[in-house]
C-alpha cells in the first residue's frame, strides 16, 4: 500500500509580496531629498553664489526689475506674487527648499513678478550670464537648469488643472497634499504643517475667497482629513497625506459627464 507524500517533500514556493507603497513613497522622497542637496552641491563648488538672509515679508527681487539674476531658496518659504488690475496682490507660486525663483524675467530682460519670503531663510543669488558660462564646460548644470525650468511648467500646469476640475473642497486638500508632499521630498515632517499663508493669501491662489477657504477647511476637519492644532488654526494636522490625496481623485469629475 502506498502512503501519501509527506507534506515536507512538496516544493515550497515563496509567495509574491508587492512591495509597500510607503516604503516607496519613502524611497521617492529619500532620492528627491538627495538631489536638492545635490544642486545645491553643484551650485556651491561651481559659482559660488552669494548667500542672504530674508524675513518674512521682504522682496527677494520686485515686479519691473532689471533682470540678471536667478535665486535658488536654501532654507525658508517663498511665494511668488503678482499684481490683479485692480491692485490687489494675488499669489502665483509658492517655493520650497531648492525651489528656483526669477525664471519669469528671462524673455522680456525683467521681472514680472515679485518674489516674497514667507519666514526667515536664505537665498542663494546666482549671476545669470556667469551661470550660463559655467553650463558651457559643465552639462551637469545645464541638465539641473533645465529640470528646473521643467518642474515649474509642470507645475503652472497642474496648479491650473485644480482650479479647472477641482471642487472648492477638493482645491484646498490638494493645496495641503502639495504642501505636506512638499515637505516630504525635503525630509521635512508632513503629519503636522504651519501654514506661511493666510486664509486669504491661499483663496487668491486657488481661485476663491476667504470664506470658501475657511468653510472648505472645516469640512474637511469634520471629515478628519485634518485637524487644526491650535486655536490660531495655522497649525494643521494631517494623520494620512494619502487619504487627502485620495479625498481630491475621489472629487475628480469622469471624463464623460457633461455638466448642465
Amino acid at each position: 500500500m502506498l502512503s501519501a507524500r509527506p507534506q515536507s517533500d512538496r516544493p515550497h514556493v515563496r509567495p509574491v509580496v508587492a512591495p509597500s507603497p510607503v516604503r516607496a513613497d519613502d524611497e521617492a522622497n529619500r532620492l528627491a531629498s538627495q538631489s536638492i542637496a545635490d544642486t545645491l552641491a553643484l551650485l556651491q563648488a561651481t559659482l559660488t553664489p552669494q548667500r542672504r538672509i530674508v524675513h518674512a515679508g521682504d522682496r527677494i527681487y520686485q515686479s519691473g526689475e532689471r533682470f540678471g539674476h536667478l535665486y535658488i531658496l536654501n532654507s525658508g518659504f517663498a511665494k511668488i506674487v503678482n499684481l490683479a488690475p485692480d491692485g490687489r496682490e494675488l499669489v502665483v507660486g509658492l517655493k520650497f527648499r531648492g525651489d528656483w525663483m526669477g525664471f519669469d524675467g528671462i524673455a522680456a530682460g525683467a521681472y514680472a513678478c515679485d518674489a516674497v519670503a514667507m519666514d526667515t531663510g536664505e537665498v542663494w543669488v546666482l549671476r545669470y550670464d556667469q551661470l550660463l558660462a559655467a553650463c558651457i564646460g559643465r552639462p551637469e548644470l545645464l541638465k539641473m537648469l533645465h529640470e528646473a525650468m521643467s518642474r515649474e511648467i509642470a507645475r503652472d500646469r497642474d496648479s491650473l488643472m485644480s482650479v479647472c476640475t477641482l471642487s472648492a473642497d477638493a482645491r484646498v486638500a490638494d493645496f495641503l497634499r502639495y504642501w505636506a508632499e512638499s515637505l516630504a521630498r525635503r525630509g521635512l515632517r508632513t503629519d503636522q504643517i504651519t501654514l506661511r499663508m493666510t486664509r486669504a493669501e491661499i483663496g487668491n491662489y486657488l481661485g476663491m475667497t476667504l470664506e470658501t477657504v475657511s468653510r472648505a477647511l472645516s469640512r474637511l476637519a469634520r471629515n478628519q482629513l485634518i485637524c487644526f492644532v491650535e486655536k490660531g488654526r495655522r497649525d494643521i494636522h494631517i494623520p494620512e497625506v494619502e487619504a487627502l490625496a485620495a479625498f481630491v481623485q475621489r472629487s475628480v469629475a469622469p471624463a464623460d459627464v457633461v455638466l448642465q
